[in-house]
């Protein structure tokens, strides 16, 4: 998975039969202050997801924390109402899930040396052109996937209950503030003030040959990331790992042999570097492909469902309020005004204007094909499964492919304009995953869907003016891809390096094709997997994007994700002992001790992320990473394991208090 979002189990069971507000009564819902409020959460938490993406390789749904903290803001004033948090969490969940598109794509341009910065207005346009489309997309889909399908939406239906319970007295909020705290108090004196170090790891060998790696950075975001995943996906990451650290590296080496007096850590990430993430590649690429073949069923009836929708004309008069949609006539008036701009792009980096004309309508039909698959994976089995980044990396290819037979291999350019096409795309199918949760959201309160859409632009909007930002600021600080000299803080950006170096071997044929052929015959074998447990009606998926994700991941990054799902799997046993034992008001006990689980986890990404973009300022002002340092040398990573031991008791001993009634 690359979108990770929130999965409950107990609250995806609610069924819910009437709207919590009913359709005629009408509460205040688009107000300046939810406008403002929703604009500026947008912001804030696009940014701490950029940072997150381009750091962790993953992203998380940012709905109940934006649910939380509206919550508790505009309980201040005077007049506010539950439809009017609502309306400001849907603003907020857009910014961070256009993040997501933006960070996976965008930073592969200044990998591959297209840009030497991020060029403000390029960014800016394509990001909204992508998040737009994106909400546009979801428009003629909404009515058929929650109102006619009846879709669970996971996250949609928990954001939903975070918001009832908020409506009747609920004080969450202090967990989402507590681990906000502890997130950026670890991060500003391990990063900042450089006390201690930030990952612990250590290489052995034996014989000359036989090669063993562990290693796990210490970052309280990345045990988060894990405790919000869970311990199924999180083992899988992990297992990506182990085949890339502990089967494949240890394979090579034995039979290259290791070069005495070498070091053995920085032998194990060049081969990482040079071989072993194309695996990733090869995986990624089948992954992405077998999403398109396994949702081809569903790709179809979403696509006929947004047809007929727009092809259906009603009377606004006749439609009730809970089920009022922008009009179709807006929304293809819209998608054909934004083809404008995408084809001015795509001329600008081709050259060529039939092709471009081409490119542009062709981004156009696989952008609302893909934003069905995710909205309806996300109705299906939610955002933490929604194969964005596999999708991403099929447009790609398919478009690398396109170009190349088109321009030949000569095309200077044609890499980038294959990233460029994928970036809209990729904005577009993740804001239509993460717009479908929240319309299921107001689905259940009684929300306004036109209203809510409304809100979904101005959530894309504000994102986008703060994202090129963020990004040319975290590339002057810290650098993204492999760790070196001048940034040794590099940032990995592990999908961007993974559509760079798709983009890039299409047109220069120099992939090491062996890795990516190993890649996709592991990505083959787990397919095969998933299915015969699918076959078994097993509740253990393997899905091949989450392995996919681990394999390309250092392992110091899959390990920590892997601590915070053994986090999670205590909590949950903790709560499933509770159940078996037939507890009075279980289901209402069990809600609060998963959100303070959840909203504490969120907390510590939010402020590990805010302060690592804080000390990206001074870090770029001066041109040294060691500006805020009070020491000459960190001190031992013991002391950054015992703070994350800590924290795991701080969490689980948390959400085993939360569990009490409501008060």
């Amino acid at each position: 998975m690359i979108s990770l979002g929130y999965h409950n189990p107990h609250l995806i069971m609610i069924k819910e039969t009437k709207p919590y507000i009913p359709a005629h009564i009408k509460l205040p819902e688009t107000t300046t202050k939810a406008f403002i409020l929703g604009a500026l959460l947008s912001m804030v938490l696009a940014s701490a997801n950029a940072y997150l993406g381009l750091f962790a390789g993953m992203t998380v749904s940012a709905s109940i924390p934006a649910a939380v903290l509206s919550m508790a803001i505009l309980r201040l004033f005077k007049n506010s109402n539950i439809l009017e948090n609502n309306i400001v969490q849907t603003a907020a969940s857009g910014g961070e899930s256009l993040a997501a598109g933006v960070i996976f794509t965008f930073p592969a341009l200044v990998l591959m040396g297209y840009w030497t910065e991020f060029d403000y207005l390029e960014t800016l346009l394509v990001a909204l052109c992508g998040g737009v489309l994106g909400v546009l997309f979801t428009i003629p889909l909404r009515s058929a996937l929650i109102e006619k399908q009846k879709l669970q939406f996971p996250e949609g239906v928990a954001t939903s209950e975070v918001l009832k319970s908020g409506e009747n007295g609920g004080s969450s909020v202090k967990f989402l503030i507590w681990g906000s705290v502890i997130g950026a108090g670890i991060k500003l004196f391990e990063s900042g003030f450089k006390l201690w170090k930030g990952v612990a790891e250590g290489a052995l060998v034996g014989g000359n040959k036989l090669y063993a790696y562990f290693g796990m950075n210490l970052s309280p975001a990345l045990i988060a990331v894990g405790y919000i995943v869970g311990l199924k996906i999180a083992v899988l990451v992990f297992l990506g790992g182990v085949i890339s650290w502990w089967i494949v590296i240890p394979i090579l080496m034995w039979q290259n042999g290791i070069p005495a007096d070498s070091n053995l850590l920085d032998i194990g990430y060049a081969m990482w570097s040079d071989k072993i993430r194309y695996i990733g590649v090869g995986a990624m690429v089948i992954g992405g492909l077998w999403a398109l073949v396994d949702l081809r069923s569903s790709i179809v009836f979403a696509a006929k469902s947004g047809l007929a929708a727009i092809k259906n004309k009603v009377n606004k008069n006749d439609i009730l309020r809970t089920s009022y949609d922008t009009p179709m006539s807006w929304v293809i008036i819209g998608i054909g005004i934004l083809i404008i701009p995408i084809f001015i792009i795509y001329y600008r980096m081709i050259g060529h204007a039939s092709i471009s004309v081409f490119m542009a309508i062709i981004m156009v039909i696989a952008g609302f094909l893909f934003s069905a698959v995710a909205g309806y994976m996300a109705g299906l089995v939610g955002s933490s499964n929604n194969p964005i980044s596999g999708v991403t990396i099929a447009t790609i290819l398919s478009s690398a492919l396109i170009l190349l037979a088109l321009l030949g291999s000569g095309a200077e350019r044609g890499p980038a304009a294959a990233i460029m096409i994928g970036a809209v795309v990729c904005c577009a199918a993740a804001i239509a995953g993460d717009n479908m949760q929240d319309l299921k959201a107001g689905n259940i309160l009684g929300a306004t869907p036109f209203k809510q859409q409304i809100m979904q632009m101005v959530g894309v909007i504000s994102a986008a003016l703060v994202l090129p930002l963020v990004l040319q600021l975290l590339h002057t600080a810290y650098g993204f891809g492999p760790s070196s000299p001048e940034h040794p803080d590099a940032l990995s950006a592990p999908q961007a390096t993974l559509m760079a170096s798709v983009a890039e071997g299409v047109f220069k044929n120099n992939l090491p094709w062996d890795m990516v052929y190993l890649g996709v015959a592991i990505g083959l074998v787990i397919i095969l997997i998933d299915q015969y447990q699918k076959k078994r009606k097993s509740s253990f998926r393997v899905p091949v994007l989450a392995v996919a994700v681990g394999i390309y991941l250092p392992f110091i990054l899959d390990s920590a994700i892997m601590f915070g799902g053994l986090i999670a799997w205590a909590v949950d046993r903790f709560i499933k002992k509770k159940e078996k034992l037939g507890e009075e008001n279980f289901e209402e006990k069990s809600k609060n001790s998963e959100q303070a689980g959840l909203l504490i986890a969120s907390g510590l990404i939010t402020g590990e992320a805010l302060i690592g973009i804080g000390l990206a300022i001074p870090v770029a002002i001066y041109g040294s990473a060691n500006v805020l340092a009070l020491v000459d040398e960190p001190f031992t990573a013991w002391i950054g394991i015992l703070l994350i031991f800590t924290l795991a008791y701080y969490i689980i001993r948390s959400a085993r208090k939360a569990y009490k009634p409501n008060e």
